[in-house]
């Protein structure tokens, strides 16, 4: 046996040697698929045909610019609301937006155009750290506008939206058409526009029906530029939250209680965002308002941020925080953007 073990050792090392220099089998590519465009869409071309007679446009334009657009499947997979069973977290909403990247690069941004951001102040009374605190949620002040070609991500929503929530299709459909229309009356390439998976464009992540009715020529250049001109920015953002009712002067929101019954709470809270009850009518039901809050002369709103397992968070809004909300429907969204306006004022101004 002991004789053998030289043996069996040198037909090991041959074995091995003979496995490293074995050529490796080669692997078949796959070769990649490109996405289907809406050229061979009955559906879609039927559609390109009525915008362009609907809007005056040159047909042989729609179609040929729709008839490139390809399906995005991110899209679809974006678009869905979140899982069932994951619960809302105000704490961990707010760490994503209210730290320090963020807050610097906020600071510069203000830094850098103080003067427009006066400027929309004066014109509609939308403070500046309002206006900053919705730039830098959007879009990080310019860094992340989207990676989407625009008509991409709006003819797979308008044409091939997901099935498993509400549809939404005829809306998207309505914003490609704006986008037609926002491209012939700009001069720009439907083609070349990036955006967010459901089409928001821009520094300020206007959808093309919001930047046609609400975007505004701010310097005066005679264009309006929503991706590189911060100036047509600040102005389209302060005149947007004007246009829903934004009111010089007024604070956003009030530190508050809700009632401790939880029916009273609940009635209060069917309001969600909407303004609804008098300083008045809370004390009635049983929430207590901070002092400041307490002889505010108009309607309010009860809000209720989640944390997880922990205790929500409340506050009581205004009409202010009820604009905001116009701009993204969500009570987390519009203490995001409160809070980070806040923040980026406390950074240029430390102490």
């Amino acid at each position: 046996m002991l004789r053998l073990l030289p043996a069996l050792r040198s037909a090991a090392l041959l074995l091995a040697c003979l496995l490293q220099v074995a050529p490796a089998v080669p692997r078949k590519s796959v070769p990649l698929v490109e996405p289907p465009s809406y050229a061979e869409r009955a559906d879609a071309m039927r559609f390109a045909d009525e915008v362009a007679e609907r809007r005056a446009l040159d047909p042989a334009w729609v179609r040929q610019a729709l008839g490139q657009a390809r399906l995005a499947p991110a899209a679809t997979k974006f678009i869905m609301p979140a899982a069932s069973g994951i619960a809302k977290n105000w704490s961990a909403y707010r760490a994503r937006f209210i730290e320090p990247a963020r807050v610097q690069a906020g600071a510069a941004f203000w830094d850098a155009n103080a003067a427009w951001l006066a400027k929309a102040e004066a014109e509609t009374g939308v403070p500046a750290q309002i206006v900053v605190g919705i730039v830098g949620v959007e879009t990080l002040y310019g860094q992340h506008m989207g990676s989407f070609r625009a008509i991409d991500a709006l003819a797979t929503l308008a044409f091939d939206f997901p099935t498993g929530r509400s549809d939404r299709s005829a809306f998207f459909r309505s914003e490609l058409e704006s986008l037609f229309v926002l491209c012939d009356k700009s001069r720009l390439d439907p083609l070349a526009l990036n955006s967010s998976y459901a089409g928001a464009l821009g520094m300020p992540q206007f959808m093309p029906s919001s930047w046609l009715r609400w975007a505004v020529d701010f310097d005066a250049d005679g264009r309006v530029d929503l991706h590189a001109s911060a100036a047509d920015v600040i102005g389209s953002v302060a005149n947007y939250l004007a246009a829903f009712g934004w009111v010089r002067g007024m604070p956003t929101h009030f530190d508050a209680q809700p009632p401790a019954e939880l029916r009273d709470r609940a009635l209060m809270l069917v309001a969600d965002v909407t303004p609804t009850f008098s300083a008045a009518e809370f004390a009635e039901r049983g929430a207590r308002l901070a002092p400041e809050g307490q002889g505010f002369d108009g309607k309010l709103a009860l809000l209720e941020l989640q944390n997880g397992d922990a205790a929500p968070s409340y506050a009581a809004g205004t009409q202010n925080f009820y604009a905001i909300t116009r701009y993204n429907q969500s009570s987390y969204y519009a203490m995001a953007v409160i809070e980070l306006g806040r923040a980026v004022a406390r950074e240029r101004t430390p102490g």
